[in-house]
């Protein structure tokens, strides 16, 4: 959720005098944490994920099920074992908005290890049975994206009602009541208030409701003159959603930079293949993720700076909610793609280069300036901007968009780091840690192989809502850069040169990472065939009958190294290129014009021929140069085959299979409502899968879930083999 000052929140009158004071601290604090670490070399590769849950209380005589508003309780004793041995423990759990939530990452981040990507799933077990311990039989802990019911009547265990006409409370909802909101950390119904306060109104978040053959129109609550909307109106509808997301840590604030930018392109195109909320206050709805309504939750703009009335008292018209994708590219490659005029404080932008902040990183965060504090604590007002970031970070942490740049924190052996946040959480273990692991991985084919997907920020924008449309996954097509010849020409002659080196040092060292020392695990076993098929011969075939993989120049070590060493640095280069091809980057401008086109989902993960490779078979081209542990090698072709076979529609996506099995339910009655009935077989439903009772082929396949050799230690044979290769893993 970001920043989580302790102390005493101040009200909206004193933080809105206060917002200059933070913007100037703020700025002061980041110029001098940049001049401190913006030489900072050689961090390796670390990431990890966080998954957001919700509780679920089942009454099974009733056939309902509520939000269980047990956060804080259950929060407390999970944090025992933090309190009692912080470094020992596998997992880490803090509060979300929602009184109903709770996040949980692992214990440590995950390294530069291929052995790593079989730990993921394993974890993620592990958090959901040490919350599951704790429960009642009649409670369960989901990943699911969002409460069906949320704000529909008594949704909430114990039971709540919103006070609307209350002038203490924070939300002032017709249907979310203030008790959902986490109570033990004051940010959370600070910043609701706020939020609401400054835009001078409640927040308005409008969705076309699903019609269907016996839709009620107006819907109840729609606005005058838009009987087809469902009308939410508080921050917790959005905020109250549950997501997936990955955090990596870059060798230098070059490669964050560059990461940062070429997954932007990516986060509608993971959006739309991990869709998984398709219904809002109890009806069906013509969207499929929580986007949008996230955005509209916390649009604190008010009338003047949505362009609804004249500049008076406000400096800028704002084009977007401070939730909501990137607004421009950070690294010098992608200064051209940056085509939609960005709003930033010009005095803010004036007073960063000045400070020694370079133009791209200037009008970054001046632009974030221009969003004013909504919350603050009284004993944060007054920080030594030599050392202290909280103003800095006040302001960058209440900017959520689908990419976050993040400098390291003060005094912290952490590095320059990149947030990728637009998935939404998916149904089981299998499902979320497939989409960690495929992410994680196309940034080491990013790295490695020198790859380019930046886009026109224009079209990533029309591409974030074409990705929430119904059924987007298999129906809508997506802006997206093809491959170019001279790139191609550049990329075979630098994978040849890369698999050369690999195989003399495998020869020499053995090392195994993804980021630097080498590229196998086990020194002396056979190379993966790349698609990680225990059968190996058939499908090794299959793999050698696919045409050459090459939009970019290949290196194994996953960090950009203009050298094309294997360190995992880039020893001060600025370009992060391979034997200094600069990909994608030396194309003409005539050639601009021709570099985008709309795919389909199939398309982007596939391929297309003459057109785009495809990003499965690209981490599959590169897993072909990294030898792995069986294990692990097993566990990645399941998670690929995964991906592909939902791209490919073969499977569908947790939003499709939701609406089918509400339009299919004998309760429902063709009007848009998931009744409690409704949603109670649903949540149990959910429950019987991400338990392994029920197999769902539509969503999973045939039991690929269960075919995953996924551990929560890396093997002792293994760990003794890496120690004597001089890669022993830290316990």
């Amino acid at each position: 959720m970001g920043l989580l000052s302790e102390g005493s929140p101040l009200s909206w009158e004193e933080t809105k005098a206060l917002a200059d004071h933070v913007r100037e601290h703020g700025v002061n604090q980041f110029i001098n944490l940049y001049h401190r670490l913006k030489d900072r070399q050689g961090d390796i590769l670390k990431w990890g994920d966080e998954v957001e849950y919700i509780i679920v209380k089942f009454d099974d005589e009733e056939k309902v099920a509520r939000v269980a508003l047990r956060a804080q309780d259950l929060l407390a004793q999970l944090n025992e074992k933090e309190l009692a041995d912080p470094n020992g423990v596998k997992s880490l759990w803090r509060p979300e908005y929602g009184a109903y939530m709770i996040e949980g990452t692992p214990g440590k981040p995950f390294g530069g290890l291929m052995a790593h990507f079989n730990l993921v799933e394993a974890n993620m077990r592990y958090r959901r049975e040490e919350v599951t311990e704790l429960l009642g039989k009649d409670e369960c802990v989901m990943s699911i994206t969002n409460f069906p019911r949320l704000g529909a009547p008594n949704f909430t265990y114990p039971l709540a009602q919103p006070r609307p006409e209350d002038p203490l409370s924070s939300a002032r909802s017709l249907y979310f009541p203030d008790e959902a909101i986490f109570p033990g950390h004051p940010r959370f119904k600070t910043l609701t208030r706020n939020i609401r306060k400054r835009r001078g109104e409640k927040v308005s978040i409008k969705l076309k409701v699903f019609k269907d053959t016996k839709t009620k129109l107006p819907v109840e609550g729609a606005p005058p003159g838009e009987p087809d909307v469902v009308l939410l109106d508080a921050m917790g509808f959005g905020m109250g959603c549950c997501c997936l997301q990955l955090t990596f840590q870059a060798c230098n604030i070059t490669e964050a930079r560059r990461l940062y930018d070429q997954l932007a392109p990516l986060c509608p195109i993971m959006l739309a293949l991990t869709a998984a909320s398709p219904i809002y206050r109890g009806y069906l709805t013509e969207s499929d993720c929580r986007w949008n309504v996230i955005s509209s939750s916390v649009d604190c703009r008010t009338e003047e700076e949505r362009g609804l009335a004249p500049l008076d008292k406000q400096k800028f018209r704002i084009a977007k909610s401070r939730y909501d994708s990137i607004d421009s590219y950070l690294s010098p490659e992608g200064a051209k793609y940056n085509d939609v005029p960005l709003t930033y404080d010009e005095s803010v932008y004036q007073r960063l280069v000045d400070g020694g902040i370079d133009h791209l990183l200037a009008q970054h965060v001046a632009h974030l300036f221009i969003r004013d504090t909504v919350s603050l604590f009284s004993e944060k007002v007054h920080q030594n901007d030599n050392e202290d970031t909280d103003h800095f970070e006040n302001i960058q942490s209440t900017n959520w968009q689908t990419m976050r740049f993040k400098p390291p924190p003060p005094n912290s052996s952490i590095g320059w780091r990149v947030e990728f946040r637009p998935c939404e959480a998916q149904i089981s273990d299998f499902e979320n840690a497939a989409i960690v692991c495929f992410v994680v991985l196309l940034t080491r084919v990013i790295l490695s192989y020198q790859l380019n997907f930046l886009t026109p920020i224009s079209k990533v924008d029309e591409n974030m809502q074409t990705a929430q449309k119904r059924d987007a996954c298999r129906k809508e097509k997506f802006w997206f850069r093809k491959s170019s010849k001279t790139t191609e020409q550049r990329a075979a002659k630098a994978q040849a040169q890369a698999q050369a080196q690999a195989q003399a040092q495998a020869q020499t060292n053995g090392k195994a990472t993804l980021n630097g020392g080498g590229v196998t695990e086990n020194g002396n076993g056979p190379m993966a065939n790349g698609n990680g098929s225990e059968n190996g011969d058939q499908e090794e075939q299959q793999q050698q009958q696919q045409p050459p993989l090459t939009n970019g120049s290949a290196k194994m070590n996953g960090h950009g190294d203009s050298n094309g060493t294997s360190n995992g640095t880039t020893n001060g280069s600025s370009n992060g290129s391979f034997n200094g091809a600069d990909s994608d980057h030396t194309d003409t401008d005539d050639e601009e014009n021709e570099l985008f086109q709309l795919l389909s989902i199939n398309e982007i993960f596939n391929g297309k021929p003459n057109v785009f490779p495809g990003l499965v078979p690209l981490i599959r081209s590169y897993l072909q140069s990294m030898e792995v542990d069986t294990d692990t090698h097993c566990t990645i072709e399941q998670y690929l085959r995964f991906i592909e076979k939902r791209a490919a529609g073969e499977l569908i996506t947790t939003a499709t299979w939701m609406r089918e099995q509400v339009l299919s339910h004998p309760d429902y009655k063709q009007d848009s409502v998931v009744s409690e009935g409704i949603n109670y077989d649903l949540l149990k439903r959910i429950q019987g899968i991400q338990e392994g009772k029920h197999v769902e082929p539509a969503l999973l396949g045939q039991g690929y879930h269960s075919k995953t050799k996924t551990k929560d230690f890396i093997p002792p044979a293994l760990q003794k083999q890496l120690a004597k290769n001089g890669c022993c893993e830290e316990k």
